[in-house]
Order: structure tokens, then C-alpha cells, then sequence
């Protein structure tokens, strides 16, 4: 995995970080790494969300 782009912002109490991540010379799938992430943020008390740069990019175009 690869860390492309970070962008933090807190939103009213809360932090906030958006993550530009290439994972295609990764050894696992998206929806894998969604939910390892997902895993990953229980653990630590943490909300992760794993999306497709797509689905993110159709989202903020409205």
C-alpha cells in the first residue's frame, strides 16, 4: 500500500483525515483491506471508512 495524499480537518469537535491510498501493488483485495481497516478502527476506537476512489469522487460532484 501507498500512501498518496492526506487531508486533515477537524469538524466541529471531531478530527477528521481523508486518505489517498494506492493499493494495486497490494496483495489484497478492496473490500479485504475495508474490512481489516474496519478491524483495525474497532480496535483502537476508531471510525474507518474504506471506499473506492470512484464512489468518493461521484459523491463530491453534487
Amino acid at each position: 500500500m501507498n500512501v498518496l495524499e492526506v487531508s486533515q480537518t477537524l469538524l466541529q469537535d471531531m478530527f477528521a483525515m481523508i486518505m489517498l491510498i494506492d493499493i494495486t501493488k497490494g496483495n489484497t483485495s478492496l473490500s479485504d483491506f475495508a474490512q481489516h481497516m474496519e478491524e483495525v478502527g474497532k480496535k483502537e476506537g476508531l471510525i474507518i471508512h474504506v471506499m473506492h476512489e470512484d464512489i468518493f469522487n461521484s459523491m463530491h460532484k453534487i
